[in-house]
C-alpha cells in the first residue's frame, strides 16, 4: 500500500528539485536567449513536464527492485537525496554565462530539460522505496518546476544581475535536508 507525501515536504522536494530548472531558467533570462514570452513558456512547460516524467520513471524502476532491497530503503532514499543535494551545491560554483541574444533550440531545450531534471529520476525510486505514492508528487513537482522556470526567465531578463548558483545552492541544502529527514524517521 503507497503512503502520501505530507504537503509540507512534497513541497520541499519540489522546490528543491526545481532549483536546477530555476537557475537555468535565470541564466537564460539573463544571456537573453528566452526574452520572448513564447519561448519563456516553452522552456517552463518542458522543464515542469521532464520534471513529472523522470520520477514517475524512477518511481517504476524503484518498485520493480523493492523486493530485493526492502531493507535499507531508507539508506537508498537518504544516500540517493543527499547525493544529489550535495552535487547541486558543489556544482553551483561552475555556472559562467555568456550574453547572447538568441533563441533556444529545440535540441538544446531537450538536453536542458533533460540535464535539469535527472536528479528527480533518483527521487522517484526514493518514493519507491518508501512506498510513497507517485501520482500527487509529480504533479506538484511539475507545476512548481513551470511555475519557477517561468518565474526565473522573468527575473533573469530584468534583473540580469542574479547569481544562479547561490540558488542552486538552496535547492541542494533543501534535498539534503529532506534525505537527513527520511533517515532520522526511519532510525526513530
Amino acid at each position: 500500500m503507497c503512503r502520501v507525501m505530507d504537503v509540507y515536504s512534497l513541497l520541499a522536494v519540489a522546490f528543491g528539485l526545481s532549483m536546477d530548472a530555476f537557475s537555468v531558467s535565470v541564466a537564460s533570462g539573463i544571456s537573453g536567449k528566452c526574452n520572448q514570452r513564447s519561448t519563456a513558456f516553452k522552456m517552463a512547460f518542458s522543464f515542469g513536464a521532464f520534471q513529472a516524467i523522470m520520477p514517475t520513471l524512477g518511481w517504476f524502476v524503484g518498485n520493480n527492485m523493492l523486493n530485493v532491497i526492502s531493507e535499507v530503503d531508507h539508506w537508498i532514499a537518504f544516500a540517493l537525496l543527499f547525493l544529489v543535494g550535495f552535487k547541486m551545491v558543489c556544482g553551483s560554483t561552475g555556472h559562467e554565462f555568456q550574453r547572447r541574444e538568441e533563441k533556444i533550440g529545440f535540441y538544446t531545450l531537450l538536453l536542458l530539460s533533460i540535464a535539469t531534471s535527472i536528479d528527480a529520476l533518483a527521487v522517484g525510486v526514493s518514493f519507491a522505496f518508501l512506498k510513497i505514492s507517485i501520482f500527487y508528487p509529480v504533479i506538484i513537482i511539475g507545476a512548481v518546476t513551470f511555475a519557477l522556470a517561468l518565474v526565473g526567465v522573468t527575473l533573469g531578463d530584468r534583473v540580469k544581475v542574479l547569481s544562479p548558483g547561490r540558488i542552486e545552492i538552496v535547492g541542494g541544502i533543501v534535498l539534503m535536508v529532506i534525505g537527513i529527514k527520511i533517515l532520522t524517521e526511519h532510525l526513530a
